[in-house]
């Protein structure tokens, strides 16, 4: 088992990648603790991951608030002695032009998926470099969105941008001390974002169209194939690899442009 006995924090664990992650880390032998605003939620999902054998911990949390991130890191060691591995996964969405984009439309991107996984890497890092024996992996949960954009995402990749930026300053800081920290970076996946853009477009047919041209794997990323990255970087499987950014998005970044919608001849030229 990748992860028997190691202590793991994962945000956002309510739904989607989260519950995935939540998932996989225990059944690959860790204590999780579960973290996101809806304590009926993760009641739901620990009392899951407790009912299949795992060990499961649900706290409360809003990201916007440093209270309750040193709560989160504080009740961790209470309840299990220590931290091994921390996911930020919890984040917002947004799309929005760019004329259009206000103050508070920034605040609340920033605060949730940059400002609140910074500070939680720090109270976490902390426990890690002071508690015997000493380190820890942290797994950043960003995007795509980190090597290529789309309009209407300023607020959004600006956030991401920014995890990945701090995230090799802290690698680069703490690799000394045996913390690790990496961004694993999804394509599209098959979760509630994905359920958002299918009601926004025209039809089903025509959404699943365009994005399989532009997906070179013609699918959506599964959570559970980011729960599995998740689980190879938060454990000694990876213990060389620090300061990474993994893409993880069946060749989406890869792609210069989306698919011809008619089959071309060779060129040989």
């Amino acid at each position: 088992m990748l992860l028997k006995d190691k202590v793991i924090i994962i945000t956002g664990a309510s739904k989607g990648l989260g519950v995935a992650m939540a998932k996989a880390c225990a059944a690959a032998g860790a204590k999780v603790v579960l973290a996101a605003r809806s304590a009926q939620l993760l009641q739901s999902v620990a009392d899951a991951i407790r009912l299949g054998g795992g060990a499961a911990h649900a706290v409360v949390c809003d990201m916007t608030r440093l209270a309750d991130l040193q709560n989160l890191a504080a009740e961790t060691v209470r309840t299990f002695g220590r931290i091994d591995g921390l996911v930020n996964n919890a984040g917002v969405n947004f799309v929005k032009s760019f004329l259009e984009t206000e103050e508070r439309d920034w605040d609340r991107v920033m605060d949730v998926d940059l400002k609140g996984s910074f500070f939680l890497s720090q109270f976490c890092a902390r426990q890690m470099v002071r508690q015997k024996p000493k380190g820890g992996s942290i797994v950043q949960i960003a995007s795509v969105h980190t090597l290529a954009s789309l309009p209407g995402a300023g607020p959004y990749d600006a956030a991401k941008h920014g995890m990945v930026g701090f995230s090799k300053a802290v690698a680069v800081e703490l690799a000394k001390d045996n913390v690790r920290v990496n961004v694993l970076s999804p394509g599209l996946c098959n979760t509630e974002i994905w359920n958002d853009i299918i009601k926004a477009a025209p039809s089903k047919a025509e959404c699943m169209a365009f994005w399989n041209s532009n997906i070179p794997a013609e699918r959506l990323v599964e959570p559970e194939e980011i729960a599995r990255a998740c689980v190879f970087l938060l454990s000694d499987m990876s213990s060389c690899i620090t300061g990474a950014n993994l893409l993880a998005d069946l060749g989406m970044t890869s792609q210069l442009i989306s698919k011809e919608p008619y089959a071309a001849k060779p060129i040989e030229g």
